[in-house]
């Protein structure tokens, strides 16, 4: 069809912008859709809510990095602290990706890993869900549990 539409304006005897707009909306797409229209199946619309908000990692910018010593990530001149995981002691050396997303903020990955959420700033954003939970320190220490075992015997 692109290569019919400039022989038809030529046709026509259209040879400025003005004038083929002109003919488009008065004669070319009544055609066109005359000739390939289909009717809907069902009525409304058949666009779907994105509720996962899949668009904020269609719509990043994502670029590999590789973690410095200091179990950091140079980006856009700020230095993003990866937090500590369970997956790893620390990521030094490792290749993660940067997603920055439109509105400023951004997150890394390690393979399908999310590591850390960041704001514009460069900030860690600590989810509410891990911001309440933090590590219990253990039922004893090393030195009680020996004491009790050497008592013990």
């Amino acid at each position: 069809m692109q290569d019919r539409l400039p022989k038809e304006l030529r046709l026509a005897g259209i040879t400025t912008l003005d004038a083929a707009n002109a003919w488009l909306k008065s004669h070319y797409i009544a055609e066109h859709n005359a000739r390939f229209a289909v009717a809907p199946e069902q009525e409304g619309s058949a666009f779907v809510a994105d509720a996962n908000e899949a668009w904020r990692e269609i719509l990043c910018i994502v670029e590999e990095r590789t973690v410095a010593p200091d179990n950091t990530v140079a980006w856009n001149g700020k230095r993003l602290q990866l937090p500590e995981s369970r997956l790893r002691p620390h990521f030094v050396k490792a290749q993660v990706r940067v997603h920055e997303y439109p509105d400023g903020t951004c997150a890394v990955f390690l393979g399908p890993h999310r590591l850390a959420d960041y704001d514009a700033a460069g900030n860690c954003v600590v989810p509410l869900a891990q911001a309440g939970t933090r590590k219990r320190p253990p039922s004893r220490t090393r030195k009680q549990a020996s004491k009790t075992k050497t008592s013990a015997a």
